[in-house]
């Protein structure tokens, strides 16, 4: 599962591209905590435009990110979130945790 992580002062940008399912969900909570831990950024920018599907198992990969930003006073928003990744988020009720942005 391809994410390309980029650092600008304080905020780590992660574009997420493919499928988030069970397979992949594993190898991007590892990345996504390594690049997080690397650069220990203020705001963390989940870009999910690139995302074709999403199950349970992106819930999983968006909140341990978040809970990993939030242990050291980090935010974390979601950026371009294709209709298909909102609908899975917002039925779990991640909008509530979590700022949506286009």
């Amino acid at each position: 599962m391809p994410v390309n992580c980029l650092e600008d002062g304080k905020v780590l940008t992660a574009k997420i591209v493919g499928e988030v399912d069970h397979h992949a969900a594993r190898g991007l909570m590892e990345e996504l905590g390594r690049q997080i831990d690397g650069t220990l950024p203020r705001e963390l920018r989940l870009d999910l435009s690139g995302v074709t599907f999403m199950d349970s198992s992106g819930i999983a990969v968006v909140l341990r990110s978040w809970k990993r930003m939030s242990q050291f006073g980090g935010s974390t928003t979601l950026c371009s979130v294709p209709v298909q990744s909102a609908k899975v988020l917002k039925a779990a009720g991640v909008d509530k945790l979590i700022c949506f942005a286009d």
